[in-house]
């Protein structure tokens, strides 16, 4: 059984690096030495990729690309205009699985027959 010292952030619980890690090497087996480097290896591939402007397509969990975002003009806190660049920046788009298992709605009720 895993327990985790949990962190709360705008009332929100966050999984942390080394919770994952522990998490990983239960469900597979594997040494928590080893699922680390698992862990470190996928994400190192993921941002090399996604930094030549690929994409990781993880079927079933989503997918990470990089999105072009254009030049803007925005307000800074004292109101003034101010130019936004254009940024390439990472993106993570979820698979139909994974947002359907985030998304569960409660089943839906059947009406009662009426009786005559």
């Amino acid at each position: 059984m895993i327990l985790f010292l949990r962190f709360f952030v705008k009332g929100v619980t966050i999984l942390i690096k080394h919770e994952l890690v522990v998490a990983i090497a239960e469900k597979t087996g594997m040494t928590q030495v080893n699922a680390e480097k698992a862990l470190k290896g996928i994400i190192e591939a993921t941002v090399a990729e996604v930094a030549r402007k690929g994409k990781v397509q993880l079927v079933g969990f989503g997918a990470f690309v990089a999105h072009e975002r254009a030049a803007r003009t925005g307000v800074d806190p004292s109101g003034k205009a101010i130019k936004i660049p254009a940024a390439t920046v990472p993106v993570f788009k979820p698979g139909k699985p994974f947002r359907e298992a985030v998304n569960v709605k409660p089943a839906k009720k059947k009406a009662a027959k009426k009786k005559k």
